[in-house]
């Protein structure tokens, strides 16, 4: 039944959140307007902070209406019928809220509706101008979910639409104006994983937290405080730099976990749109920090603040606006939101330089002289390097944009992005890496000692002897294993150990003379450790599991799939690199059930996302289903068990790699099982499986009469026909009284195991059927044909095809957990910084006079 009521009332909320945002942005302005920082107007103060209350409360109420939307499933709605499905768990409803352009612009409206509040609460003195900032982002951000036409103009894409009116000429919208379908179209299988659950929520976050440093530093220009809003913004612009980090690393670690590339960035140009104005955060803050320690490279700061908050906008418009086409994996469709989405990035680029150049030479420049010995010159240099780093990605990024501005002029582009990607960006940020490991030490060591060569030098000595001992034992330990080293990589490793030793040092130093640690050294010591990472799996990661058999398994394949994989036949062992390794079967998720359970004690029904339980369904010793259950399945997946034994050892693991055959996706979708050690991983997918969709090639059925207790024997293997059943447990058949199903009880015996197969034989509306039963270890189908039941002989029929059998690719992905400590480590710093800058404004907040002024209007003077 159609239902308007909900998407009405979160329309309405749009609506409402639009306008309060437009009344906060001029109110704020209003407030601070010719107003000394600290004092506003009173009257406009109270009507900026009712609407912006109001905008929140708005937003909160278009997420209940959206999320009700999906979580009932109103399919009358195209945003619910587009991204979610019947048989989606709750928290994949979730990530189908922010799959669609609407529901991520609405989580990131919904943070800055949360970063907008704590700064009404913790910081009055920069509360209006701040706010006018923020609420002015509201206004532009609200307009790109309004879903209003204004002069034939487009304005925003709402997520409240009706599916008969986004697919309006759909002939059953025509015959039935209120049709509504049964089901979703589901959420893309790529995306049914855990991370999308918290990786989207983090990431929007991190873009919401970069507005703070620069609504500070926005503030700080309009209302000529060109030094005062660095304190009250450092603690953010590190909290954003931090989550930030975290977000980009999680979808690195989501990329490893899900896709089939084998790492954990492949230089998508989304992910590079991400990953550029972080790096120019992380320059900010080291130039914020520069100004407070010395009262150098406050124009930088300003610079790089506004310039991170820019290129976010920035990486919206690219991911947002179908300007890459299909150059990402990752990027959104276009909805005709370009032109807002330039407007939207053009206004905050004209206001942030006007404002610049205006108080360009009103913001103080150090007239101290840096020498080599000044640790500010590194810290400056390290900047540098990470903008240089950050422009080299941006540049070759935005090689669509360039053809699109240029095709837009009429002018024909021949620019394209590089045939390989990785190759053409690995080559420089490698260097950028090596630089910034080596800064990091240098600077780090500089930064804590005093500033003249005697002691600068006594203070290198140790972390660079030690550096160049541990760099040459790796070599030799590389070298003895016959693997290369090529001349960056050395230089990589060198660089990478000094920043872990010269950073250690500085930190056990520190906590020698029980200094505060300011966090960091510790991110230092974690980027380096992320460096070598993924120097070792990068650089020396080995596949395991080379075709060593002689054989093209298909002329089809590409020359990689046949030759950097194994066919394994199912339950024969085959050897790989130093492993013997099975596929044992197919597995399906079964919600409740931990693990996956085995394909063959299903019996799947008309319902694809319903099974009868051919035999009890246990865990852990624990009974879940018996035999005859109804089984909720999530048939979306195939999980392939391959078990590993170590020739050597004999220790053994399982994996279970999942693949789906999806066409609509391009064929097979693959994402891979790891097996985690201390010092490598095992990474495994599934590189081809035999196509479900096509019918099985059967042999000519053999017809074989037997009485209770016979054995035949099939191919290989023999089976013992140890009698016949009533098929009890036969829900689905829908037998009524008077209809008869009887089973036939085989015990099949396989190479490495025994399987019992119950082919039956129904009678129903006086109408015989028959239901196959299949082994498919074994390619074996047994059919009950025919009963004697005056000479007590059954007839079956046996039918053989091709036996089951995936292809796998291994790697071995050696020291990985490098990366992934440092990045815990990088975050442990960046936290351990932001408590201390956070401690020390509340210090100085404290220390501060006067609490901030409120200035009431002045009745106008009345005539007598």
């Amino acid at each position: 039944m159609l239902n308007t009521f909900i998407g009405d009332l979160g329309h309405l909320s749009v609506i409402v959140a639009f306008v309060a945002a437009t009344v906060a942005a001029y109110s704020y302005f209003m407030a601070a307007r010719n107003q000394p920082l600290g004092e506003t107007d009173a009257g406009w103060l109270r009507i900026a902070r009712t609407s912006f209350l109001l905008h929140s409360v708005a937003v909160v109420s278009i997420i209940a209406c959206l999320f009700t939307i999906i979580y009932t499933h109103r399919y009358e709605y195209y945003y619910a019928w587009s991204h979610s499905s019947n048989h989606l768990p709750v928290y994949y409803m979730i990530s189908c809220f922010w799959e669609g352009q609407e529901g991520s612009f609405l989580l990131w409206i919904f943070w800055h509706v949360c970063l907008g509040l704590a700064i009404m609460r913790f910081h009055r003195k920069w509360e209006a101008p701040v706010m006018a900032v923020f609420a002015f982002v509201q206004l532009f951000l609200t307009s790109m979910i309004l879903g209003v036409v204004v002069l034939d103009m487009k304005l925003g894409s709402s997520p409240f639409i009706l599916l008969r009116d986004f697919l309006v000429d759909l002939p059953v919208f025509k015959m039935n104006p209120d049709f509504v379908p049964k089901d979703g179209t589901g959420l893309n299988p790529l995306l049914q994983n855990y991370w999308m659950v918290i990786h989207p929520p983090t990431l929007f976050l991190g873009f919401a937290l970069t507005l703070v440093p620069f609504a500070f530093a926005i503030a700080g220009l309009w209302k000529g405080e060109v030094v005062k809003w660095i304190k009250p913004s450092l603690p953010w612009a590190l909290f954003g730099a931090l989550v930030l980090g975290i977000g980009v690393m999680m979808g690195a670690y989501w990329a490893y976990e899900t896709l089939n590339f084998g790492g954990y960035w492949n230089w998508d140009p989304v992910e590079n749109a991400v990953y550029i104005p972080w790096l120019v955060l992380v320059a900010a803050i080291h130039g914020m920090v520069l100004w407070q320690r010395s009262r150098t490279a406050l124009r930088t700061s300003f610079v790089l603040v506004i310039a991170s908050f820019l290129l976010i906008l920035y990486a919206t418009f690219l991911t947002r606006s179908g300007v890459l086409g299909n150059a990402s994996v990752h990027s959104f469709t276009d909805l005709g939101l370009s032109g807002q989405l330039l407007i939207y990035l053009l206004a905050f680029v004209v206001l942030s330089i006007w404002l610049l150049v205006a108080r360009w030479k009103s913001i103080p420049v150090s007239e101290k002289e840096l020498t080599t010995y000044n640790p500010e010159l590194w810290v400056f240099v390290g900047a540098t390097v990470l903008c240089l780093g950050a422009f080299q990605v941006l540049f070759t990024t935005s090689i669509p944009v360039y053809n699109a501005f240029l095709g837009f002029l009429g002018i024909k582009s021949n620019l394209a992005l590089p045939a390989d990607q990785i190759a053409h960006y690995t080559k420089i940020q490698l260097w950028m890496g090596v630089l910034v490991a080596f800064l990091t030490g240098l600077a780090q060591i500089m930064w804590w000692q005093k500033n003249n060569k005697e002691t600068l030098t006594n203070s290198l000595a140790v972390p660079g002897i030690i550096t160049l001992l541990s760099a040459a034992l790796v070599i030799l330990l590389v070298r003895y294993n016959k693997l290369q080293m090529t001349p960056v990589y050395i230089v990589l490793l060198t660089t990478a150990l000094f920043g872990v030793l010269a950073n250690l040092g500085v930190v056990l130093t520190l906590l020698k003379r029980r200094v505060a640690l300011s966090g960091g050294g510790i991110a230092h010591i974690g980027i380096s450790l992320m460096l070598l990472g993924i120097l070792a799996s990068a650089g020396y990661s080995n596949i395991i599991s080379k075709n060593v058999s002689g054989l093209v398994y298909s002329k089809e394949f590409p020359e990689d799939l046949n030759r950097d994989n194994v066919l394994l036949w199912r339950n024969e062992s085959a050897p790989m690199g130093g492993y013997d390794i099975s596929y044992t079967g197919q597995y399906y998720d079964v919600p409740g059930v931990p693990g996956y359970v085995n394909k063959e004690l299903l019996f799947r029904t008309d319902d694809e996302y319903k099974a009868l339980a051919r035999a009890d369904i246990k865990s852990e010793g624990k009974v879940f289903y018996k035999a005859g259950d109804t089984v909720e399945i999530l048939p979306e997946n195939t999980y392939y068990r391959v078990e590993y034994k170590e020739k050597e050892s004999g220790n053994s693991f399982t994996l279970y790699p999942r693949a789906q055959v999806n066409e609509e996706m391009g064929g097979l979708l693959a994402s891979p099982d790891i097996k985690r050690f201390l010092d490598h991983d095992i990474y495994s997918h599934i590189s081809s499986v035999p196509d479900p969709s096509k019918e099985k090639d059967w042999s000519e059925v053999k017809d074989y009469t037997l009485a209770i207790g016979d054995t035949i024997y099939l191919n290989d293997y023999f089976a013992v026909f140890r009698g016949v059943e009533p098929a009890h447990e036969t829900a689905g058949l829908g037998l009524t009284k008077g209809d008869l199903a009887i089973q036939g009880d085989f015990l099949v015996f396989g190479e490495k195991k025994q399987y019992h197969v119950h082919p039956m034989f129904v009678v129903r509306n006086n109408q015989v059927g028959r239901v196959s039963d299949e082994v498919e270890d074994l390619g074996l189908r047994l059919t009950f044909i025919n009963v004697d039941p005056t000479k007590q002989k059954f007839t079956f029929g046996v039918s053989t095809t091709q036996k089951d059998y995936i292809i796998l690719k291994a790697m071995e992905k050696p020291f990985i957990n490098l990366l992934w400590s440092g990045t815990l480590l990088m975050s442990l710093g960046f936290g351990m910084a932001l408590v201390k800058r956070r401690r020390e404004a509340r210090v100085a907040e404290a220390k501060t006079p006067a609490p901030a002024k409120v200035k009431a209007r002045q009745p106008k003077p009345q005539a007598a």
